[in-house]
């Protein structure tokens, strides 16, 4: 039975996205519906498709009462968008469905777990959120909430935990048939740490034990787990909020974190051996995977910093876009991540400049512009005797705006860079990682999706996302060096049908 709150939401929706064109959208980025979009939720493959929920307010391009909007792919670049799936409509989510995780069960139906809201009012006077932890199954479009719900709440939690930082369930199934699921929590003095919970069916479910903790190094809250096995090593993904800078390798703020070691499935204990940031750009939180039928663990994520998440006009039909899917592998310890394999199916009107070299000037090469693409480019020392001492690569750029992406060699420090992006805003426009570097060699991977840039380097051992606001017009691209270099650059338009 569809309550008349999601009837309302779907009835919405489809009427307010007749004013949207698909110019106005990404070309190949999923973006919300309409009105908001912050969390992916619910990843998985499900009746011959990639299936894709997010955190949604359809009623207004900033954030309010969360249901999960929903769209569906053949390839993960082509969406196609379905009705919503949930609403807030039952007194324990009455404040909100939050972020969760989907699986197919073994009678074929699709299950969603997801975070329900409800505000409680304190001895204080104030208003707290408890979170719980909710069911629903459906058929792939229609999802009936369990009449059991909530199946996780604050008796499950264990002893210290805060009742009200307590979300974003992952679920999984154990090659034994049961199930397990990790949610994001912290204590009472809000240090994040991740619990483990089990079932023998999915809707019952006991705590096992602490997974992982972060005992003061990583922010506070962990938001938004996941976990999973991946080239002979587990990998523990997971979103702090109040990060505090360790070098250049966290920021300020809501970040994101990579914990990499080992698994006892027998007492089922994570022992950590690496950690990294995710993604050094600006614009990246909250990623969830999936292992896709082949084999490959594909990674998606909210494509924006929660710092200017609100800055935009009220007015603004639409806000919120996830990055593009990523492949990831483990090498040497640490995640490398890729755009998947799909994206070269796109590519168009390849251009093509091997050993172009150049000395403290600022060069354009024809055909090299565009701002949906797919960009390689290498970069090494054109004087063995003195290394250069910057590299540049400027791109939405006419003669007012550009973004960037600079390298110190010397110091082996990558910078993305858009404070010449057209932005009125005093934000984050900088991001800087130490990256490897032979010699002052270099390769970078930059795809651009009209509103987007992200940039991989070296292979995927570091990615840097952010999003941008100059207008489409803007679409020159040049490289500048300080010192002598050559340059290597294949450039291939994206065309989306």
């Amino acid at each position: 039975m569809i309550s008349q709150k999601l009837v309302n939401a779907r009835e919405y929706e489809a009427k307010k996205e007749k004013g949207i064109t698909p110019e106005e959208r990404p070309a190949f980025h999923l973006s919300t519906r309409v009105g908001w979009m912050n969390d992916p939720n619910g990843f998985c493959y499900y009746n011959g498709a990639y299936h894709l929920f997010y955190q949604y307010h359809p009623y207004d391009s900033h954030w309010g009462p969360m249901h999960w909007g929903h769209a569906v792919s053949r390839d993960l670049l082509h969406w196609e968008y379905l009705p919503a799936a949930l609403a807030p409509d039952m007194p324990y989510d009455k404040d909100g469905c939050f972020s969760g995780s989907a699986m197919e069960l073994e009678d074929g139906r699709h299950m969603l777990m997801y975070t329900g809201v409800r505000k409680e009012k304190q001895p204080d006077g104030t208003l707290r959120e408890v979170q719980t932890q909710c069911i629903a199954v459906g058929d792939g479009t229609d999802y009936e909430k369990y009449e059991g719900n909530p199946v996780l709440d604050e008796k499950d939690l264990p002893e210290g935990s805060c009742r009200f930082d307590f979300r974003d369930p992952k679920i999984w199934r154990k090659e034994d048939g049961t199930f397990r699921c990790i949610i994001g929590n912290c204590t009472e003095e809000r240090d994040g740490r991740i619990l483990l919970y089990s079932s023998e069916d999915g809707y019952h479910w006991k705590y096992e034990k602490v997974l992982a903790e972060n005992k003061g190094r990583f922010g506070q809250m962990w938001e938004c787990p996941d976990f999973f096995e991946l080239d002979g090593k587990y990998v523990l993904l997971t979103s702090p909020q109040g990060m505090l800078p360790q070098g250049l390798e966290y920021h300020n703020g809501n970040g994101t974190v990579c914990l990499i070691g080992t698994y006892d499935e027998e007492t089922e204990t994570f022992t950590e051996e690496r950690n990294q940031a995710i993604d050094y750009g600006i614009d990246f939180y909250a990623p969830q995977t999936i292992l896709t039928p082949e084999g490959r663990r594909i990674m998606i994520g909210w494509m924006q910093c929660w710092s200017t998440s609100g800055l935009h006009s009220p007015n603004q039909p639409w806000f919120g876009q996830m990055n593009l899917p990523r492949e990831l592998s483990v090498k040497n310890g640490r995640l490398y991540q890729n755009p998947v394999q799909e994206l070269e199916s796109l590519r168009c009107q390849g251009v093509k400049y091997e050993n172009v070299d150049f000395e403290d000037d600022c060069i354009c090469l024809e055909g090299i512009e565009g701002r949906t693409i797919d960009m390689e480019v290498s970069v090494r020392p054109g004087n063995e005797a003195e290394l250069y001492r910057k590299f540049t690569v400027r791109f939405a750029q006419d003669e007012n705006y550009y973004t960037a992406f600079h390298f110190w060699p010397e110091d082996s420090i990558a910078e993305v860079d858009r404070r010449f992006s057209g932005s009125r805003e005093d934000v984050i426009h900088e991001r800087r990682c130490y990256v490897n570097s032979a010699d002052g060699s270099l390769k970078l991977r930059i795809i651009l999706d009209r509103f987007s840039a992200e940039i991989f380097v070296n292979d995927g051992e570091h990615a840097l996302s952010l999003t941008m606001e100059t207008g489409q017009e803007a679409d020159g691209i040049s490289f500048v060096a300080e010192g002598a270099v050559v340059m290597d650059v294949v450039k291939y338009d994206l065309c989306v049908e």
